[in-house]
């Protein structure tokens, strides 16, 4: 079974920088920036993030387009674990679009259980180094039918798709600013030895908006 095309956003400061030092990250790119990725998302089959983006930002991950999309994206949070609480503003708009949090088959059942019982849908898939292997839950996505995914963050979940080979597209917001090296990086550490060894992009599209640049890339086969 093929496994769905990938497309990570990243909106970062010029310095690829998601948040400050102290986790302020609201908000780095200009609304008209925002207003693209709502677009994107809506575009997509799934909008994917990490555990670490869902209990720092307690996002919604719903496309909030102008007319509205005509089917919210699924939205799924890879939690090895299953530690999400079941609560915040995933599980406030589960009558707009499902839920469906992917974590480690040797996980507890209890806290797989309680999710459930809160709305979410539940998948298993084996443990990869770090937490959730990446690629088993993509093919888990493509049996429910999902052929394009949106992936949001964090910085973890992002290099561990790169350094997998799996991501196919980016998308790059980047706002006219610099935070520096204490900020949070958009990319975790892909422990590089050699520049040979780093994953690389071809640019197929540049464009303004408003004071930021987006840009957008495609994984070098």
């Amino acid at each position: 079974m093929a496994r769905p095309f990938v497309t990570l956003k990243l909106a970062t400061s010029l310095d690829g920088r998601i948040a400050t030092a102290a986790g302020e990250s609201r908000w780095i790119t200009s609304e008209a920036a925002r207003a693209e990725v709502q677009k994107l998302r809506a575009s997509h089959d799934a909008v994917m993030i990490g555990a670490g983006t869902a209990w720092a930002d307690d996002p919604e991950l719903l496309a909030r387009t102008e007319p509205p999309p005509a089917r919210q994206p699924l939205r799924v949070v890879l939690d090895s674990n299953f530690n999400l609480p079941p609560a915040g503003r995933l599980f406030d708009s589960l009558s707009q679009a499902p839920l469906l949090i992917i974590g480690a088959d040797d996980s507890e059942f209890e806290r797989r259980a309680g999710l459930q019982s809160a709305g979410a849908r539940i998948a298993v898939v084996p443990r990869g180094a770090g937490g959730v292997d990446a690629a088993e839950a993509l093919l888990q996505l493509a049996a429910d039918g999902v052929q394009r995914v949106l992936v949001e963050g964090g910085g973890k979940l992002a290099a561990s798709l790169i350094q997998s080979g799996l991501v196919d597209r980016l998308e790059w917001f980047r706002a006219p600013m610099v935070l520096g090296g204490d900020g949070l990086p958009s990319v975790a550490a892909l422990a590089l030895g050699r520049l040979a060894e780093a994953p690389r992009f071809t640019r197929v599209a540049l464009r303004e908006l408003g004071p930021d640049v987006w840009e957008s890339y495609e994984r070098v086969s």
